[in-house]
């Protein structure tokens, strides 16, 4: 621009030293087409951060359901390995709640195991 600018006044007998840009305008169609490329950059960053954003909720998704399903097979294994001690267990405390029931009634009599000291029977 400037070349153009130093020719134009040499044919009028002008010699240009510098030249400087102050006031710069641009069309109404050109500033409407770069407000529009910036609003389209900000729709595509939306739109990206969208993706993003979905792809974060389906790898927590992933990761959730093995947790869920290591944790469903350690449960398994643990109630495979301890179902007997489970099921003693189980015996014993139903043991010792009949025994419980049991102490509070007032017609029951405990008796030594393999003695008869109330009736002599004979053996």
């Amino acid at each position: 621009m400037s070349d153009d600018l130093t020719e134009r006044a040499a044919t009028f007998g002008l010699i240009l030293d510098d030249v400087s840009l102050t006031h710069l305008t641009f069309g109404k169609e050109f500033t409407e087409a770069v407000e529009a490329k910036q609003v389209a950059q900000q729709e595509a960053e939306r739109a990206r951060f969208v993706v993003e954003k979905a792809e974060q909720q389906k790898k927590a998704a992933i990761i959730s359901a093995e947790g869920n399903s290591k944790a469903a097979e350690l449960i398994a294994n643990s109630l495979a390995t301890a179902g007997d001690d489970l099921i003693e267990l189980q015996k014993l405390e139903a043991a010792e709640d009949i025994a419980y029931q049991l102490s509070s009634s007032w017609n029951i009599t405990y008796l030594p195991a393999g003695q008869s000291v109330l009736l002599q029977l004979p053996q």
